[in-house]
């Protein structure tokens, strides 16, 4: 499957020495199940490390402009970094069309796509640090990432949704949320988790995502919308 990707270093400004680097960016685990000898590996590894370069760089600007305590900056490095933001930035670059996917990975839209388009974000970033270091890594998240910044502050978006939703249903209903693990799918350095958010012993929501937390802020966002107290 041939793809344009000087095409893609055109859109995001970044001239690869290793042009393979960026390809192996979107080759995703599922992809090599059916295309045993294609000739790159998968993308974990750049997404592993492309998640460290992320929250580093993400932390080195809110620690070198913002005098806020801590716990606030915490909060804003968090809705930065988060999978659903990736994900839109994933979606402005236009990176759906250019990722490596199984024949039934390519069927299954929503939310599954969404993480591995949050995952294939970590393992871009991954691959500019690989191929053009700290500096050519750190310009590329200013321009995409941190230009958010601005709208996340002007509209309180750092308010994670597991405090909205604790906050109004104490207020609306005198109760306080409780969160149950339904399901874990996948294997350890990649599972999946779908958690239930209750109030008063009924489920008001679902929520999915890669680890515990995040399958709660889901379930939670789900739940304000369910109660329309968005």
């Amino acid at each position: 499957m041939e793809k344009d990707f000087s095409k893609f270093e055109k859109q995001i400004k970044v001239k690869f020495n290793n042009p393979k680097l960026l390809q192996q960016a979107f080759v995703h685990r599922s992809y090599l199940n059916e295309h045993r000898t294609f000739e790159l590996d998968h993308n974990e590894r750049l997404e592993f490390l492309g998640d460290a370069v992320l929250e580093l760089v993400v932390t080195e600007n809110l620690y070198n402009n913002y005098p806020n305590p801590e716990g606030e900056l915490t909060n804003w490095r968090a809705s930065l970094v988060n999978s659903k933001m990736l994900s839109r930035i994933a979606n402005e670059l236009k990176m759906e069309s250019y990722l490596y996917l199984s024949k039934g990975e390519q069927q299954d839209t929503g939310k599954a796509r969404n993480y591995i388009l949050a995952n294939a974000v970590e393992a871009l970033i991954g691959s500019i640090y690989q191929d053009q270091g700290w500096d050519g890594a750190k310009e590329f998240i200013t321009r995409t990432i941190l230009k958010e910044l601005p709208e996340i502050l002007e509209k309180k978006l750092f308010i994670d949704p597991k405090t909205k939703f604790q906050e109004a249903s104490q207020e609306k209903e005198g109760a306080t949320p409780s969160y149950k693990v339904i399901e874990e799918e996948g294997p350890d350095h990649n599972k999946t988790f779908e958690v239930g958010v209750y109030l008063n012993k009924e489920m008001i929501a679902k929520g999915k995502g890669s680890s515990k937390q995040e399958a709660q802020e889901d379930a939670a966002q789900a739940a304000l919308e369910e109660k329309d107290w968005v």
